[in-house]
């Protein structure tokens, strides 16, 4: 039982190559299912919460929303879905949102501009110009949106396991390299790296549940024991406190939770 991620650009047949790993593995294959997991659950239309995830940072200002709050929506709602394991991802930023996972292998697929172009042609009825035009955009709005989130370079290829260049490599050639990755020992779920999951799981949907209540905080769990780092005074704590005495019938599995304030939170925490 494993988790796979996909960080691809547009164009870069990453699509192809999830959904043929799903197949042939045998597991679900996600991607805009987290956005409507995440609009449903908080109620966020569905547009709003794809512009705020998909686009640069500033277009977060522009409608109105806090970045912070929607990527703690989206956290909640990913982590939630896979913590049962046996799935492929390939939306936007799983090698960062489920970071720490042993049991994740992240891989990025990369493809020549003059192909993704030549798609891009084809597929839009646009000029070699537009088409580059259009692709280089959707690049920098997606690179600046995982700087600016996570201080890290979507491009940095040791934030990943496995790098696949579609070019020489086929479709094909990259399922077959990814199924081989993931059937390693050091991939398969075990009771450690799996109760590491269900505490991102937990961590990401308690700290969703207090950023919708206002309250700016860090989480982190640790077997199900919560700690909640905080920067404000002792009426501020005690809000978080009621809050965390009235948390919703779907949040389990807290045993018991601890709110610190004025502290640097846990290199964990998130």
């Amino acid at each position: 039982m494993s988790i796979i991620t996909i960080s691809r650009g547009s164009y870069s047949m990453g699509k192809e190559v999830a959904e043929k790993v799903a197949a042939k593995l045998g597991y679900n294959c996600l991607s805009r299912e987290i956005i409507l997991d995440a609009s449903d659950l908080y109620h966020i239309p569905e547009i709003k919460l794809i512009k705020a995830i998909h686009d640069s940072p500033t277009i977060l200002e522009r409608i109105g929303g806090n970045k912070k709050a929607y990527v703690a929506y989206y956290q909640s709602s990913l982590a939630g879905r896979v913590k049962e394991d046996n799935v492929v991802y390939h939306g936007l930023a799983g090698h960062v949102l489920l970071k720490g996972i042993p049991h994740v292998l992240k891989v990025r697929i990369i493809a020549d501009l003059e192909d993704r172009v030549e798609i891009e042609m084809k597929r839009e009825n646009v000029t070699r110009q537009e088409a580059l035009d259009i692709i280089k955009k959707d690049d920098v709005e997606r690179r600046k949106w995982t700087q600016s989130l996570y201080g890290v370079d979507p491009w940095d290829s040791s934030l990943y396991d496995l790098v696949i260049h579609i070019h020489k490599f086929t479709v094909d050639d990259a399922v077959d390299l990814i199924c081989n990755a993931v059937n390693l020992d050091q991939f398969k779920a075990t009771k450690e790296s799996q109760e590491k999951m269900n505490d991102l799981a937990l961590a990401s949907r308690i700290k969703a549940y207090l950023i919708e209540k206002h309250f700016d905080v860090w989480v982190l769990s640790e077997f199900g024991n919560i700690l909640i780092y905080t920067r404000g005074d002792d009426k501020l704590t005690g809000r978080i406190d009621d809050a965390m005495k009235n948390l919703p019938e779907d949040i389990k599995g807290v045993n018991h939770f601890e709110i610190h304030n004025n502290i640097t939170p846990h290199k964990n925490a998130i």
